[in-house]
């Protein structure tokens, strides 16, 4: 598993479980940990990956 915004990969099992999955398009896209807190608002407020 990739990060699509940072492109870190996944290093563990344990660790897919802190990862967070959206769909957008009916394409299914990972973010790592720090990207996702980063960008918490943006992806709860659902704004467009241009505005990042």
């Amino acid at each position: 598993m990739t990060c699509f915004r940072c492109g870190r990969a996944s290093t563990s099992e344990s660790e897919v479980l802190t990862w967070v999955n959206e769909r957008d398009g009916g394409r299914s896209r990972w973010l790592c940990p720090d990207c996702a807190r980063a960008h918490v608002r943006d992806i709860e407020s659902k704004l467009p990956d241009e505005h990042w």
